[in-house]
């Protein structure tokens, strides 16, 4: 059998969950795979993409690349084109995928919440376009709680998602303002981060009006808010299944694989044991 090789790229990245959650996958299936760590400078990159195209089976892409990859691709398949970045490259055909809505809408579903009805978003960076461009695929309504200085990125957000979904409902309201009921709040910030564990993006006031509540956050499995969010009578969901399916569903494109639900709950768990026990807060993709 030929071992396939995989990688990770970004600058900088060091820590990553990356390489050991590929190789719980890779066993699932029986693959013969390894994952290296790839950090790129971004004045390499015109001279590393190609080598690594050359050289791998295929590769993930991490900030802040995931729009910069895509003129050295041939081809932007999926919904990657929609959002404008990649997080996965098959090298072959030299295509472009990204994975971040799988995971995502996968993670949802393994925790029983609906992606419906009336989401807040907190947050304005590059996750958010696709947790709001999930939200809007699936005719939600979405409500943007940012910092002031964000304002201008959560209005570019929603500009570009009207460009393919014109019907789609949307305010952005400084984050200390956001008010309402919500079928499901995201927080796409990095508060709550390890090491500033007990800090939470929105006052618990406003979890008893939310029915279920996603933290992108990983690292550490229980912020802040998700205690809160439970504590409040929300159903709540951590980052970590999203981490997980969405390399499942990088080696599905690169490899043609499928994965049972079931077996990755597994992955998922051990993906977690392995972060309380080796990261101390270093949180990366």
């Amino acid at each position: 059998m030929n071992t396939k090789h995989f990688a990770v790229i970004g600058h900088p990245i060091g820590h990553t969950m990356s390489p050991f959650i590929h190789a719980e996958l890779f066993r699932l299936n029986g693959i013969d795979g390894d994952y290296a760590i790839v950090d790129i400078a971004p004045d390499t990159l015109g001279t590393e993409i190609p080598r690594l195209l050359r050289e791998l089976d295929g590769f993930n892409v991490t900030i802040p690349y995931k729009s910069a990859v895509i003129p050295f691709l041939d081809a932007v398949e999926g919904v990657a084109k929609e959002y404008g970045s990649v997080n996965t490259v098959r090298c072959a055909d030299r295509s472009g995928r990204t994975t971040d809505p799988t995971g995502f809408v996968r993670a949802l579903a393994a925790a029983d919440i609906p992606l419906s009805g009336h989401v807040a978003i907190l947050g304005a960076g590059g996750v958010c376009r696709v947790f709001a461009g999930e939200a809007a695929r699936a005719g939600c309504s979405v409500t943007f709680g940012v910092l002031e200085s964000d304002i201008p990125s959560a209005e570019a957000i929603i500009a570009g998602i009207r460009a393919y979904h014109p019907d789609f409902r949307a305010e952005v309201v400084r984050i200390t303002e956001l008010r309402g009921t919500f079928d499901l709040l995201v927080n796409a910030t990095p508060v709550g981060m390890y090491p500033k564990v007990n800090a939470m993006p929105v006052d618990r006031e406003l979890l008893k009006s939310c029915a279920a509540v996603f933290d992108a956050v990983y690292n550490p499995e229980n912020t802040a808010l998700l205690t809160a969010a439970r504590e409040a009578g929300c159903k709540a969901q951590g980052g970590m299944p999203m981490l997980v399916w969405q390399a499942a569903a990088a080696q599905e494109i690169w490899l043609g694989v499928e994965f049972d639900p079931q077996e990755v709950v597994k992955v998922i768990a051990s993906a977690t044991e392995y972060m309380n026990a080796h990261f101390a807060g270093n949180q990366q993709g």
